[in-house]
């Protein structure tokens, strides 16, 4: 096999209208695993090294939503893209059920209290969409409701990237089959028990209406101020490739410099 140039792929931007059925989850552009692998290290370190520059400007914050199915890889996705970036400077939430006191509340109150400072990278391991998503599927409001979400998210996120924040959208798209096979492998792997539940079997068997929700989520909330990024997820070491690529090239599209100093640090002595 010919394999191609790691820097001739990047990821799928949606800019019209998508159907899943179409895009393949074991996509991987022809490339050699261990060379992009590679690559991806560079990249991975590249964002390690952007970071403090972010952080010290201090004038825009970047915040990575990562959306898919039970077992399309969020958690090693997240754990690849920031594996040389300074802790200090990442704020992740891992939204769960709603409690009461957010219940209580717009179903963007808990999103925008998440949203990350400027000069950090804010991560959502699932987010708002959850409520297009789930709370469609399970049926826990009803259409006159979830419906008129898709534009209060875009215009959230409008807002939010008016006022300094890099919203980067991932959805990682997973196949039935690999799924079945990360199941499998949950069950028989004791260090990977604990992220088996019988609710994701639940869920799998919804999994028709699942897709219809993603698919109407992508098609009605890529915006020009923040497209979905559609991220082949079959094959980890690709999904992390084209994650790790998409950051950098966001991150540089900021044309970050180190500050100026705000004070004549030529007449500054340090006392011996």
């Amino acid at each position: 096999m010919k394999h191609r140039s790691v820097s001739q792929l990047q990821a799928v931007v949606l800019t019209g209208k998508v159907a899943l059925r179409n895009f393949a989850s074991n996509y991987d552009g022809s490339l050699a695993k261990e060379r992009t692998k590679r690559h991806t290290d560079r990249r991975q370190q590249e964002i390690g090294d952007l970071q403090p520059l972010l952080y010290a400007n201090a004038h825009h914050a970047v915040l990575l939503i990562f959306q898919g199915m039970d077992a399309s890889g969020k958690d090693g996705a997240i754990r690849s893209v920031l594996h040389h970036v300074n802790p200090a400077g990442i704020e992740t939430t891992n939204f769960k059920v709603p409690s009461e006191e957010e219940n209580a509340h717009d179903f963007l109150w808990r999103i925008h209290h998440a949203v990350p400072r400027r000069g950090h990278i804010g991560v959502f391991n699932r987010s708002h969409y959850e409520s297009v998503l789930a709370e469609r599927v399970l049926e826990i409001v009803p259409r006159s409701i979830w419906s008129k979400r898709y534009q209060q998210i875009v215009d959230f996120e409008k807002m939010l990237t008016a006022n300094g924040v890099l919203v980067l959208k991932f959805y990682l798209h997973l196949s039935r089959d690999e799924q079945a096979e990360r199941f499998k492998e949950r069950l028989a792997n004791p260090q990977k028990n604990w992220k088996f539940s019988h609710a994701d079997l639940a869920t799998r068997q919804r999994w028709d209406d699942y897709i219809n929700a993603y698919e109407d989520m992508l098609n009605a909330t890529s915006h020009p101020a923040a497209r979905w990024h559609l991220v082949p997820a079959d094959r980890n070491w690709y999904r992390d490739w084209i994650i790790a690529d998409t950051v950098v090239a966001a991150l540089q599209s900021l044309k970050l410099t180190w500050p100026k100093p705000t004070e004549d640090l030529s007449v500054v002595h340090i006392p011996r």
